[in-house]
């Protein structure tokens, strides 16, 4: 009997420490409050293991084999809900939780839907208490009403550049912008047919998403500097002149090692399907080109920070993407707590002259901690000059906070993205990796001094946000943009020449001092300040251009297309004659280099604007 017994406890024994648990808990999207009856299953393949229902506090608890599996949460009167490749270890808790979503029954916005999402198959009858639908297209549709109803994306106003006299404003100061979140945010807004925000529209962003073929530098030189001049599209009687950087081509080989820290939210806000799940995805792509000398540490945040992998070298490829994996999105957002943990392990694991940089990942929505602009600005601002450098990459839609990263980017010397689909994330840690994460030059400003005796007056097209004084440009504290390897920066003024009979902006005439205007021949003076990546004191290039007559490149053709196109899309007061009709023939016509077929792309989406805007 003793045996027996022994025996049947030991087989009792074996059999737990091959099982693992399940465990979560279910609330509703809106109320946040716990839902009893969901039926929790465990599917292998599309085959149910074992199902369970919430209790009513919302929790459930699941005992399943060691394995990967997808839980699915169903309930007749929410959407039902599924959280796929979860891994189950023997003897170990794995917590899912699940915030689901009402079904609809508003039948003005299901009308709504049938013409946005006309891809998806369900129809309205007004006989019924709610819409009807088929079942594969509920979760799009509660995506779309539930970020209709709730919306609460954030956007800095902007105010466009104005055109300035030359004689009373000769100097134009700007730091260059190498970010594109704005692009492929406005493609998101696009492909859901919808008009984007006018102040999601940075038209400099827009410009830059491109590459151009600017020569490369002469050699102790980080960019090389080429300046273009050709009419104005959209005004013909006017000039437009294009200031073009090319960053160096660093082969990869003699990049130096890379020490990068992913922090990651976690919080319940990203638990979204274009949040945290593409996330993950976008990260193994990087993790999949890293090469053996790099490192990286995960940091995740949503009601506290933790770190959930330690500093990793890029030969255990497998070991970090099992660390992704296992993130699950719930709990409020401790942004502040995130950055300084993540910037603490970048410092901890600090490589001397290598790269070292930190990459956030998140919807911008922090709420708990410093979560104001100004502090998480402060914050950052005091982190950057530890010699660690900052990438912000966007997430998803509806609650997406673009005013706040854009700001937290500019204030450490970092660059921003956004990540619409996997083709940008493929776009930005493939062919543009290290123009992404490898830093030539920092703090690179540009002051343009326009000659009185040939312009009349001029507007800097975007870059409204990343405008400085007139004496920052000799100021080596004050902060300016990065440029990557390979990274081209184009900027684009418009021009009134000084024969035109327009009138330029004026002001009263100066009673103290006089105007002389000079007889030189030169259309502008173009000044570069720049530092080296581990240095302080920052470097002059400096060229007078002379205005000649031309075959205009490919390069300004196309820039000009997508300037065309973003005042069309802001509808700028400066647009002009533009047209979608004009920008398309421009831009099929100088799309050159066109490799990967982004340029295409950009046909395309205007043609798609175009039909919209009819």
């Amino acid at each position: 009997m003793f045996l027996l017994v022994t025996l049947l406890a030991l087989m009792v024994e074996s059999a737990c420490a091959q099982t693992g648990v399940v465990t979560g808990k279910v609330v509703d999207g809106d109320t946040k409050t716990p839902i009893a009856g969901v039926e929790v299953a465990a599917l292998s393949g599309k085959k149910v293991v074992v199902t369970t229902q919430s209790a009513a506090d919302g929790r459930y608890t699941l005992s399943l084999d060691a394995g990967t599996y997808t839980i699915k949460f169903t309930h007749p009167d929410y959407v039902d809900y599924l959280r796929k490749w979860i891994k189950v270890t023997a003897g170990q808790r794995t917590v899912v939780n699940a915030t689901l979503e009402p079904q609809i029954y508003d039948l003005e916005i299901c009308e709504e839907l049938e013409i946005v999402a006309d891809d998806v198959a369900f129809f309205c009858d007004a006989s019924y208490s709610a819409p009807v639908m088929t079942k594969q297209a509920v979760g799009a549709v509660a995506d779309y009403a539930y970020i209709q109803q709730h919306n609460t994306e954030s956007y800095d106003v902007v105010n466009e550049n104005r055109f300035l006299d030359a004689i009373t404003n000769p100097l134009s100061t700007f730091s260059i912008d190498v970010d594109r979140a704005s692009y492929s945010n406005v493609r998101r807004y696009l492909k859901q047919n919808q008009k984007p925000v006018k102040d999601a529209v940075r038209i400099e962003e827009l410009v830059n998403y491109f590459d151009y073929s600017y020569p490369q530098p002469k050699k102790g030189e980080p960019f090389s500097v080429t300046v273009e001049v050709d009419s104005c599209p959209w005004n013909p009687s006017r000039k437009l002149a294009l200031i073009g950087l090319k960053g160096e081509n660093v082969s990869e080989s003699v990049i130096p090692p890379s020490n990068l820290v992913f922090l990651i939210d976690v919080s319940g806000s990203m638990d979204s399907h274009n949040k945290l799940p593409l996330l993950k995805q976008s990260f193994k792509f990087l993790t999949d080109n890293l090469r053996p000398q790099d490192r990286v540490a995960i940091v995740v945040y949503a009601g506290a920070a933790g770190l959930v992998l330690e500093s990793t070298p890029g030969t255990q490829k497998q070991k970090i993407i099992d660390a992704l994996d296992n993130l699950n999105a719930g709990g409020s957002t401790a942004g502040g707590a995130g950055i300084k943990l993540a910037y603490a392990i970048a410092k901890q694991n600090f490589i001397s002259n290598g790269n070292n940089r930190v990459i956030l990942a998140t919807d911008g929505d922090f709420n708990v901690g410093a979560s104001s602009d100004a502090e998480m600005v402060r914050l950052i601002e005091d982190k950057r000059n530890d010699g660690v450098f900052l990438t912000i990459l966007g997430f998803g839609m509806g609650n997406y906070k673009d005013s706040k990263m854009e700001k937290l980017s500019n204030a450490g010397n970092g660059n921003y993205g956004y990540i619409d689909d996997l083709l940008e994330a493929k776009k930005m840690f493939g062919a543009e990796l290290w123009g992404t994460l490898y830093t030539i030059a920092k703090d690179v400003k540009i002051q343009v001094e326009f000659n009185p005796a040939q312009v009349k007056s001029y507007r800097l097209i975007g870059y409204e946000n990343r405008m400085l004084n007139t004496e920052d440009f000799n100021d080596d504290k004050k902060d300016a943009g990065e440029i990557g390897c390979g990274h081209t920066v184009t900027a684009l003024y418009e021009i009134i020449p000084a024969e035109s009979e327009e009138h330029a902006p004026n002001v009263d005439p100066l009673e103290y001092q006089t105007t002389r205007v000079g007889t030189s021949p030169n259309l502008m003076t173009v000044k570069v300040r720049y530092k080296n990546p581990k240095e302080d004191d920052s470097r002059l290039l400096e060229y007078r251009i002379l205005e000649r007559k031309a075959t205009p490149s490919n390069n300004i053709r196309f820039a000009s297309s997508v300037a065309e196109f973003g005042m069309l899309l802001r509808e700028s007061e400066y647009k002009g004659s533009a047209s979608f009709s004009a920008v398309i023939a421009r831009a099929k016509q100088s799309a050159e280099n066109d490799k990967y077929g982004y340029k295409a792309d950009f046909v395309k989406m205007v043609e798609l604007c175009q039909m919209m805007y009819r």
